[in-house]
């Protein structure tokens, strides 16, 4: 872009198609950006990347130190309209980032530039500089920098417990503010489409787990134990200690609440995480930073990088951190397990199950739920209901036409379907069609793609749909494997069993993570206030919850004080 030009046209406040026009300062929504020419610096490098790439300067041997203030005087004045929405830390308008009006980030030190897709026209609508395997050097020294025994402790800088107490109230004052949730609902649903309800939804809960970390409650984390010894003075204590260096893999269909919950953890715990956000929805993340920044996050205590897969995997191997959290694929996340040598938490895919009992009731609200747990933001959720099963009784009853009389409601102007950003529609109705060949199947409902739309063909577009398989195929070793697989979209397979065929013992007989019993339960409740993660697993990881965060980011270490006095007239014993 031609600055002077970009600015000019800023000033006028051009508007075309809907989309407001942004200059460079606005639409620098890159995260993280390396300048190595300290006499070149632009306004709108400073103003866009202040927090983004502040800690990295002692790492290039520039300046340590940046007086914001002095260096604007010096440069051209801010445009007055720059501050998006009037949120002081937000750099891209949420409602008007589009094809005709991208929000391209700009990188001093990369000339690898990612190009998203908008995933409703398919026009090129944000631009990512992403790190390529030349440019990961200042993120594995700046790792290197952490000692294992991390930013704080119970002996060390005990200080920060509470200062990310106090961050944590700010920054969930700041999502409480109808302005602040509303710029990060809707940049949700720009890059992840989904309804204004469950990306609403995803802001509330980040807000809650926020308000739920205040004050003393992070120091609480770290709660110690004593247990007496053997002899007066002897005592053991038990103390929660971080990792050190850590490093976190976000996927991309909860762009805010994944990252800012586990990022949090780490940060209470004591770590140096550096973090990756699916590159399609980073730009979420990224302006949270800002605004974690402006609440008094320190600058220096996170790494944000945007890089593919193969860069992100190479600096997990130079930098060599403490521990790694992956949520995302399975295939993915078994690589790195080895990769790492085990030194992970995983929060990997899941093909999710229901079962209906014998009692039918509430017929109205068993299908609302399963209609929500199946394709509430089309099916993109870890937790989706992949398969129900539904005692012989229910298909007695009017079930399955009620479910499919909500699906048919879901339609893409709301975004209560939407696009699937990992299947393409050729691929689930292939794996459809496939279904339908096994013995005794049959459609239930949708099966086709979504109609009048202009979706961009690398993503999916279909009707929510279900398929009837009988559960006898199910469990035929030919089926076994095209039955279960996962499809992270708006599918699902239904199956009907008798009395004999199932036993009803399943939560003493299952080794499932969170689960749901009960009437109201429900397979993709992913609140602040339980954990949520697998089970049965050791390198699995939670999320949420006091419990969840000193499992994934801290570990047990015991200390023993002994300081006698010694037994009187002590003397030294025989060899043993």
């Amino acid at each position: 872009m031609d600055e002077n030009a970009n600015k000019g046209e800023a000033e006028k406040g051009l508007r075309s198609s809907g989309s407001t026009f942004l200059d460079d300062a606005e639409v620098e929504a890159s995260t993280t950006a390396i300048c190595l020419d300290y006499d070149r610096w632009k306004f709108h490098l400073l103003e866009a990347f202040t927090d983004a790439w502040r800690f990295l300067p002692p790492l290039l041997g520039c300046p340590e130190k940046v007086d914001v203030a002095a260096a604007k005087e010096t440069c051209f004045d801010p445009d007055p309209t720059r501050s998006i929405n009037s949120l002081s830390f937000a750099t891209v308008n949420a409602e008007e980032v589009s094809g005709s009006q991208p929000a391209e980030g700009k990188w001093t030190g990369s000339s690898n530039l990612n190009t998203i897709p908008d995933p409703l026209n398919g026009e090129s609508f944000i631009k990512v500089t992403e790190m390529d395997e030349t440019c990961i050097r200042p993120f594995v020294e700046s790792l290197s920098k952490c000692p294992k025994h991390g930013l704080h402790n119970p002996f060390k800088s005990p200080e920060r417990y509470l200062m990310l107490g106090d961050v944590s109230m700010k920054a969930a004052q700041m999502l409480s503010l109808p302005k602040v949730s509303e710029f990060f609902s809707r940049l949700i649903q720009r890059v992840s489409p989904k309804s204004y309800q469950q990306a609403f939804g995803e802001v509330y809960v980040t807000r809650r787990f926020l308000e739920n970390f205040c004050g003393d409650q992070v120091r609480f984390l770290a709660r110690s134990f004593a247990v007496p010894g053997n002899h007066l003075g002897q005592q053991s204590h038990g103390f929660r200690w971080p990792y050190g260096p850590v490093a976190i893999i976000t996927p991309f269909n909860f762009p805010l609440e994944i990252p800012v919950l586990q990022l949090m953890g780490a940060l209470y715990m004591g770590n140096k995480p550096v973090l990756k956000v699916d590159s399609k929805v980073c730009i979420v993340m990224e302006q949270m930073l800002r605004l974690l920044h402006d609440c008094g996050l320190p600058v220096e205590d996170v790494d944000f990088i945007n890089a593919d897969g193969r860069t992100m995997n190479k600096l997990l191997l130079e930098a060599n951190p403490r521990m790694t959290l992956f949520t995302g694929s399975s295939r993915v996340a078994e690589k790195l397990a080895v990769d790492l040598k085990g030194r992970v938490k995983l929060e990997d895919a899941g093909f999710d199950w229901k079962i209906l009992g014998p009692d039918v009731e509430e017929v109205d609200y068993v299908a609302w739920v399963c209609d929500q747990d199946a394709y509430a933001c089309s099916g993109q959720k870890c937790s989706a209901q992949s398969m129900l099963f539904m005692h012989e009784n229910w298909s007695k009853s009017t079930l399955l036409r009620q479910m499919n009389d909500l699906a048919t409601r879901r339609k893409l102007e709301d975004l209560t379907v939407g696009p699937i950003l990992t299947f393409t529609t050729e691929a689930m109705l292939e794996h459809m069609n496939k279904l339908l060949q096994i013995s005794g199947s049959k459609l239930l409902f949708g099966g086709e793609a979504l109609e009048k739309h202009s979706i961009p063909p690398i993503y999916g577009a279909i009707k929510p749909t279900a398929v009837f398989v009988p559960l006898e195929e199910i469990l035929k070793e030919s089926n076994f494997e095209l039955v279960t697989k996962e499809i992270f979209g708006p599918f699902q397979i239904v199956t009907e069993y008798k009395d004999h065929q199932l036993p009803m013992e399943v939560i003493g007989k299952s080794v499932n993570g969170t689960t749901y019993a009960g009437l109201r339960a429900r397979t993709t409740g992913a609140p602040q206030n339980h954990w949520f993660g697998p089970a049965g697993d050791p390198r699995g990881a939670g999320i949420g919850t006091p419990e969840a965060i000193k499992l994934v980011w801290s570990c047990h270490r015991e200390i023993i004080y002994d300081f006698g006095p010694l037994p009187q007239n002590w003397e030294t014993p025989a060899a043993t």
